[in-house]
């Protein structure tokens, strides 16, 4: 079965930058229209029309440069503040009465650009340090601040200090959640291999251990050695631990990665039927509707699997002589497989007894497949009646959202 990996970006950093490029383009605009309407009042006009080109060129050609945390550099960032800067005190050479009044400078609120770029790319503390230069240089180009303009400063001071650390914390998450993703993804695979195994390795060695003791001689010591592996196994099986991951630098970068396999070679809905109809036989009925039982081809194949295991528990524990049903029910939003067998049942406890010991085939073969398609396991079993195993299949997948009791 070919697989291919899709991977997915989730961003919550991402949406800034794309903010701040809008904020920027904007009040490029805004401060060249107070200018036009505003020409009269300038005494040297000449210094607010220089100075504006350069900031319109500036902002459109560094665009790029706020398109993520890689681009923004440190020599950037830099620059961009001194532009901001040089507007401010440029302001009173082209408006003599600037530093007397309350009116706006040159860049205007395209300032608090240079400071947001700041807060984005380093947090609260570059925030705190651009917003003190832009500050000051406010403090400078009003001779007399009025209160409104001490006003105005605290509040950009404050404004960018609060972004910055919004920054930190959403950067924090996101490595958190990168972290908690790969710990799942990891616990995913375990659980599948998990499931290969005991479907396969650890049947086989059951079957050694009980022929060679049956046997006996040379054959009873290879079924000791196969018992002993088959143990060591399900001690592995159950208890092996998440392998301590490495958070992507994509994370670190303001991007969570996660990694989704889907089914390239899949196409189409499978006929569950027709997988779970080789089952029939002398001691195994099987009811189906008259209709295919049509489910995506790899749910098929995991509810078809989760059958196998459970029918080979009927064999395991109930002996080679029960007899066992599987009914296929069709309903319009889900698929229900029901196995029966006419055993001797569960003893109440026998099956949190069994999980401990690492024998996992109800935990894993059976629920960890239905937990998979976000569906359910409901197993019912009373000594002397039997057991009853109930696996119900959403036809469309709510992953995680199903329950397994």
């Amino acid at each position: 079965m070919a697989k291919r990996v899709r991977v997915v970006r989730m961003s919550v950093e991402q949406p800034l930058w794309r903010a701040l490029t809008a904020y920027r383009i904007l009040t490029m605009l805004y401060a060249i229209l107070l200018a036009v309407f505003g020409r009269d009042k300038y005494e040297r006009p000449w210094v607010a029309i220089a100075f504006l080109t350069v900031m319109a060129l500036w902002t459109l050609a560094t665009l790029p440069k706020v398109a993520g945390a890689v681009a923004c550099t440190k020599r950037f960032l830099g620059t961009d503040l001194a532009l901001a800067l040089a507007g401010i005190l440029l302001t009173p050479l082209a408006d003599f009465q600037a530093q007397h009044m309350d009116g706006p400078t040159l860049p205007s609120i395209w300032t608090a650009g240079s400071v947001l770029a700041f807060a984005i790319k380093g947090g609260w503390r570059w925030a705190a340090f651009a917003s003190t230069f832009v500050a000051a240089a406010n403090l400078v180009e009003r001779a007399e601040p009025s209160r409104d303009t001490l006003h105005n400063v605290l509040l950009v001071w404050v404004a960018s200090i609060a972004i910055g650390y919004v920054v930190e914390v959403a950067r924090a998450s996101e490595r958190t959640l990168a972290r908690a993703l790969e710990i799942e993804a990891a616990t995913r695979e375990r659980e599948r291999l998990a499931r290969d195994i005991h479907d396969s390795v650890l049947q086989v060695l059951a079957m050694v251990q009980r022929r060679g003791t049956a046997i006996g001689g040379e054959a009873a010591e290879l079924g000791r050695m196969a018992g002993e592996q088959e143990v060591a196994l399900r001690t592995l099986v159950s208890s092996g631990l998440v392998p301590p991951t490495r958070v992507s630098e994509d994370a670190a970068m303001g991007a969570v990665v996660r990694t989704v396999e889907t089914d390239d070679d899949e196409p189409g809905e499978t006929d569950l039927r027709a997988l779970l109809a080789p089952h029939a036989g002398s001691r195994v009925s099987f009811a189906e509707p008259g209709a295919p039982v049509l489910l995506a081809p790899a749910a098929a194949m995991e509810l078809a699997a989760a059958v196998s295991a459970a029918l080979d528990n009927v064999r395991v524990h109930a002996g080679e002589s029960a007899l066992a049903w599987i009914l296929v029910e069709d309903w319009p939003d889900e698929v229900i497989v029901t196995v029966r067998d006419d055993g001797p049942g569960i003893p109440e406890g026998r099956l949190a007894q069994a999980e401990g010991e690492g024998r996992l085939g109800v935990a894993l073969s059976i629920r960890g497949r239905l937990r998979e398609l976000g569906g359910t396991a409901d197993l019912i079993s009373v000594p002397g009646q039997g057991t009853e195993v109930e696996l119900k299949v959403p036809k469309v997948s709510r992953g995680k959202a199903g329950s397994v009791r």
